[in-house]
C-alpha cells in the first residue's frame, strides 16, 4: 500500500510551517513544563495534517486484475464485417487470462452494450442489437468505454474499425481523457468488401433561360468494373435513361438538356445497377431556377375555372389543375409565384399539400388566393387548417347570421383494423367538429365495434372540453356492427324538436349483420333526419355506404387519404351548424385598397357570397351590407394572401360583365407577387449536416435561418452566431432536397435551396490507417495483427485508490479539541498529591507561558 498525494503544491505550505514552529519553539519550549510541550506538539501535528488534507491524499493498493474492452464499429460503412469481427474477438479470447475482465461494445451513431464486462466471457452472442447506421462516432464510443467499467483498472480498449469518422474527432477525445491506465490497440477493419457505386456530385446551372441547354456533369465513384443506368427525372417525372459503363476508381459523365420549362425545376440523377452494397447513396438532387413570366396556378373542383381565361396570359405563365393532381412536395409548389383555388373544397386537398403551401407562402413568398363558392371556406372543411391560417379570413362567422338549432350524433368505427393513424385521425376529426359547435347544440357520439359504445349520450354541449377529453380517450375493439348503432342514432334523434338533425357515420370496414336500412332510414327522413356516411381505405362497404348516404338524405364521401378525415367532418359540422351562403343581391362597400381605382365608374352588383370573419390585421377592400369581408389581404410571413369570398361565376352577378373583371383578376394576380427585398445570402456546406450562411453584401447583422423540408415540414436547426451577417446552421435533415428561408432585420429575405446528399458514411472510402495508427500510438498501444495479443500485459498498473482527506481532518479536529480540553482543565499526571500541587503552584506563578503559545500578539 502506497501513500500518495494529486496536489503536492500544497505540501509547500509546510516549509513556512516548519519554519514558523521551530522559531516558536526555540523561543517558548526551553524551561517550559511538561503541558505546554504536549500542547505544542498536538499544535504541530493538528497544522500539518491540514496541509496534507488540502494535497489530495490517497491510498493506492496495486491489484492485479485488468479490463480488455472491444469496441466494433457497426456503422454502415463496416456493417459487413460483424461477421468477421465475431470470429476475431471468439479467437482473441482463447488467450485470455484469469486476472483479465472483457467488455464488447458495439457503435455507430449510437453507444450499446453487446456484453456486459465479465471474467467469465468466453464467446460472442450471434444476434447483436440493432444500431443507428448512419454515422461512425469514434470519439464518443471511446470517451464512453474509457469511463465503462472500474476505471481504477488498467485498462485497453481494442478498437475495431474502418477510422472513417464521420462525427467527431476521436484524436480530440483523447485530449479529454486524463487517465494513466488507458491503452487503445486498433483493429483495421476493410471499409468496403462488396461491389459499390456511389454518385459523388451532380450538378446543373443555378439559373437558366427558357429553352436553354443545360449542363449536366455527373460523378460516379466505383470499386469495382460494372454496367449501369444513369436514370434523369424533373419535378420527379423520368425524362432520359443513360447506359453507362463504370471504371473502378472516379468517373465523370457530361450531358444536355434543354430547359423546357419555366419556374422552379428539380432536377434528378439516379443510379441503377445489379449487386450494389448500398442503395443510400445512388440518388442526388440539383435545382435550376428557369427565368420566365410569373408562374400562376389555378386549382379548380374538377371543372374548368373561368380565371385563367380572365388572367394576361401574355404576361403570366397559368396552369390549371384538379383538386387531386396539387402537388405534394414543396420543389414542385415553389415552381409557382402564386396560387388561386377556386371553390376547392378541402376534402379534396390532404393535410401534406396544406402544411407545404403554408410554408410556400410564409416562409418563400408565395401568394394565395382563395376564391369562394358552395365548396370553400367554411363549406369546404378549411376549419383550423393550415390553409385558414394563412388566409385573411377565419371560417367562423359572427354577426347578423342566423344559426340554425342542430342535433348532431357521430357514428365512429372503433374496430381493430380502424388502429393507428386512421383511428386518431378519426378522433382528431371528431374532436374539431365539437369545436364549431355552440353550447346550445344538442350532439351524441356512439363507437362501435360489434356493439354499440354510447361514449356520449346526446345531450346539450355544456361542457367542450371534457367531451372533447372523452372523445379521444376512445381505444380501438373488435369486430364491425353498423346497424345497431345507426338505430341507436335515429332512434335518439328522431323525436327531438331541431330545426337540422344529422348522423355522420364513419367506417373503414364491413357490417356483420345483413339487417335492411330502407324502413330505418325511409323513418328518419320523415323525422327531418339525414344521414352522411364516410368510407375509408379500400375494405369499406362502400356500394352499402353510398346507398346509405343516397337514400339518408345527405353526402357520401370515399376517403383514401386519412388526411382529409378532419376536413371532411368539419365541412359536414358546418353545412348543419351554420348558414353560410348569403345568396341574396347586393352592391359591396368599397374601402381604400389597391382595387379601389377599378370602382372608379361604378361598383356592380353580387349574387352571393360565402360568411367569413376578418382577423384583426387584415385590410378589407369590400364589404356586405352584414359586415362580412368579400375581398381582404394581408401579408402572412414574407407572401401575401387574398380571400374573395364572392365566386368566379355565377355567384359574381353583374361582376362578370363588367368592364373591370379581366383587370380585378390581373390586379389580384399582382399583389399576390413577392415584393420583399432580396438579398442574395450565401449557404455553404461545411461539413455534414453544418452549413454557413452568409451575407456577402455586409449590409446585415442579425440573420434569422428557417429551413422547411419537401413536406412543407420545418426541420429543427441549431444556429449560431459567428459574425455579424454570418451564421452556422445545424441541421439533422434525410437526404433529399430542403429550402432555407433567410432574412435579416431590415426584412429583406432570400430563398435558397440546398441539397443534403447521403451520410459520408455511404461514401466508397478506404480504411484510415494514419487515424489509427495515430490513435494507438498516442496511447502507447499497437495496431493489431494477431487476435491473441489483445490480451497481452498492460504496462500501466491497476489499483485502488482510497482518499483519506476526510479522515486526515478528522484526525486535525479531533487533536484541536484536545489542545482546547488540555488548556481548559491541564494536564494531570498521576502522582503523589504533593508533587501536584507543586506543579500546579508553578503554572500560577508563571500564567502567560502557555498564553503566549497560544494566543497572538496584540
Amino acid at each position: 500500500m502506497e501513500f500518495r498525494v494529486d496536489e503536492p503544491l500544497w505540501l509547500i505550505l509546510l516549509v513556512p510551517l516548519a519554519v514558523y514552529f521551530a522559531f516558536t519553539g526555540w523561543k517558548l519550549l526551553p524551561g517550559s513544563k511538561a503541558l505546554m510541550k504536549v500542547v505544542y506538539v498536538l499544535r504541530c501535528i493538528a497544522c500539518a495534517l491540514l496541509i496534507f488534507a488540502l494535497a489530495g491524499p490517497h491510498l493506492y493498493q496495486p491489484v492485479n486484475e485488468e479490463q480488455i474492452l472491444f469496441l466494433v464499429d457497426r456503422s454502415a460503412s463496416a456493417e459487413t464485417q460483424q461477421v468477421a469481427a465475431t470470429e476475431w474477438i471468439n479467437k482473441a479470447l482463447e488467450s485470455k487470462e484469469t486476472h483479465q475482465a472483457t467488455g464488447v461494445y458495439g457503435f455507430a451513431e449510437d453507444f450499446q452494450s453487446i456484453v456486459p464486462i465479465s471474467q467469465d466471457t468466453d464467446a460472442l452472442p450471434r444476434d447483436w442489437p440493432i444500431f443507428s447506421t448512419g454515422h461512425t462516432s469514434l470519439a464518443q464510443a471511446i470517451e464512453l468505454a474509457a469511463n465503462s467499467g472500474d476505471t481504477d483498472l488498467a485498462t485497453r480498449l481494442v478498437v475495431m474499425t474502418d477510422g472513417n469518422e464521420t462525427k467527431g474527432s476521436a484524436m480530440d477525445s483523447l485530449i479529454r481523457l486524463e487517465s494513466e491506465r488507458l491503452e487503445i490497440d486498433v483493429v483495421p477493419m476493410t471499409a468496403q468488401t462488396e461491389s459499390d457505386a456511389a454518385m459523388e456530385s451532380f450538378e446543373t446551372p443555378a439559373a437558366a433561360f427558357a429553352g436553354e441547354m443545360l449542363d449536366f456533369s455527373v460523378t460516379i465513384e466505383s470499386n469495382t468494373e460494372t454496367a449501369a443506368r444513369l436514370v434523369f427525372s424533373v419535378n420527379d417525372e423520368e425524362f432520359s435513361r443513360q447506359e453507362i459503363n463504370l471504371a473502378p476508381g472516379e468517373n465523370a459523365f457530361n450531358y444536355k438538356y434543354p430547359a423546357s420549362s419555366e419556374g422552379l425545376a428539380k432536377f434528378e440523377a439516379a443510379l441503377e445497377l445489379d449487386n450494389d452494397a448500398f442503395l443510400e447513396n445512388n440518388r442526388l438532387v440539383s435545382l435550376t431556377e428557369v427565368e420566365g413570366p410569373p408562374e400562376v396556378l389555378v386549382v379548380n373542383n374538377g371543372e374548368a375555372s373561368p380565371i385563367p381565361t380572365l388572367l394576361d396570359a401574355g404576361n403570366v405563365n397559368i396552369t390549371e389543375l384538379p383538386a387531386e393532381s396539387v402537388p405534394q412536395s414543396l420543389s414542385s409548389i415553389l415552381q409557382y409565384d402564386s396560387i388561386i383555388f377556386d371553390n376547392v373544397p378541402a376534402t379534396k386537398i390532404g393535410q401534406t399539400q396544406m402544411d407545404v403551401i403554408e410554408q410556400a407562402v410564409q416562409q418563400f413568398g408565395t401568394g394565395f388566393m382563395m376564391v369562394g363558392g358552395d365548396q370553400s371556406y367554411g363549406l369546404g372543411g378549411y376549419f383550423k387548417t393550415p390553409i385558414e391560417r394563412l388566409l385573411p379570413v377565419e371560417m367562423e362567422v359572427t354577426g347578423k347570421h342566423e344559426l340554425p338549432s342542430l342535433g348532431l350524433i357521430l357514428v365512429m368505427d372503433r374496430s381493430g383494423s380502424m388502429m393507428g393513424m386512421k383511428m386518431e385521425l378519426a378522433k382528431e376529426a371528431a374532436a374539431r367538429s365539437l369545436e364549431l359547435l355552440r353550447p346550445d347544440d344538442t350532439v351524441g357520439f356512439i363507437a362501435f365495434d360489434d356493439k354499440p359504445w354510447e361514449v356520449l349520450p346526446l345531450a346539450k354541449l355544456s361542457d367542450q372540453k371534457d367531451a372533447v377529453d372523452t372523445i379521444l380517450s376512445i381505444g380501438p375493439g373488435g369486430g364491425t356492427e353498423i346497424y345497431s348503432s345507426l338505430q341507436m342514432a335515429y332512434e335518439q334523434l328522431s323525436d327531438l324538436e331541431l330545426q337540422r338533425k344529422h348522423i355522420i357515420l364513419l367506417t373503414d370496414g364491413q357490417s356483420y349483420s345483413a339487417s335492411s336500412y330502407d324502413p330505418l332510414l325511409e323513418d328518419g327522413v320523415d323525422n327531418n333526419v339525414t344521414l352522411s356516411t364516410i368510407a375509408i381505405g379500400q375494405d369499406a362497404d362502400k356500394v352499402l355506404l353510398e346507398q346509405l348516404a343516397e337514400t339518408g338524405g345527405g353526402r357520401y364521401y370515399d376517403v383514401n387519404d386519412a388526411t382529409t378525415i378532419p376536413a371532411i367532418l368539419s365541412r359536414e359540422t358546418i353545412m348543419m351548424s351554420r348558414t353560410y351562403i348569403v345568396d341574396e343581391p347586393f352592391t359591396p362597400t368599397v374601402y381604400d385598397s389597391p382595387w379601389n381605382s377599378l370602382f372608379e365608374q361604378g361598383v356592380p352588383q353580387m349574387n352571393a357570397y360565402i360568411a367569413t370573419t376578418a382577423k384583426p390585421l387584415s385590410t378589407v377592400a369590400l364589404e356586405s351590407p352584414e359586415e362580412d369581408p368579400v375581398l381582404a389581404t394581408w401579408n402572412y410571413g414574407l407572401g401575401k394572401a387574398i380571400a374573395f369570398t364572392s365566386g368566379s361565376g355565377a355567384w359574381s352577378g353583374d361582376f362578370q360583365s363588367w368592364s373591370e373583371w379581366p383587370d380585378f383578376w390581373n390586379r389580384s394576380v399582382s399583389q399576390m407577387m413577392p415584393s420583399y427585398e432580396q438579398i442574395p445570402f450565401s449557404v455553404t456546406r461545411k461539413e455534414q449536416g453544418v452549413y454557413t450562411v452568409k451575407d456577402p453584401t455586409g449590409s446585415s447583422a442579425i440573420l434569422d435561418v428557417t429551413v422547411i423540408d419537401e413536406r412543407g415540414q420545418e426541420v429543427p436547426v441549431e444556429t449560431d452566431p459567428v459574425a455579424p451577417g454570418e451564421v452556422e446552421v445545424v441541421i439533422d435533415a434525410e437526404p433529399g432536397l430542403v429550402f432555407f428561408s433567410i432574412a435579416n432585420e431590415t426584412g429583406a429575405a432570400y430563398r435558397a435551396s440546398v441539397t443534403i446528399p447521403y451520410g459520408d458514411e455511404y461514401r466508397i472510402e478506404q480504411t484510415d490507417m494514419r487515424l489509427l495508427t495515430s490513435l494507438a500510438e498516442r496511447t502507447g498501444g499497437q495496431v493489431l495483427e494477431e487476435p491473441a495479443q489483445a490480451f497481452r500485459d498492460i504496462p500501466y498498473r491497476s489499483g485502488t485508490i482510497s482518499p483519506v482527506a476526510v479522515e486526515l481532518l478528522l484526525v486535525a479536529m479531533l487533536l484541536f479539541f484536545i489542545d482546547i480540553t488540555l488548556r481548559r482543565f491541564g494536564l494531570k499526571w498521576p502522582r503523589n498529591r504533593k508533587k501536584s500541587e507543586l506543579a500546579q503552584e508553578e503554572l500560577t506563578e508563571s500564567p502567560g507561558t502557555i498564553d503566549k503559545l497560544i494566543k497572538p500578539d496584540r
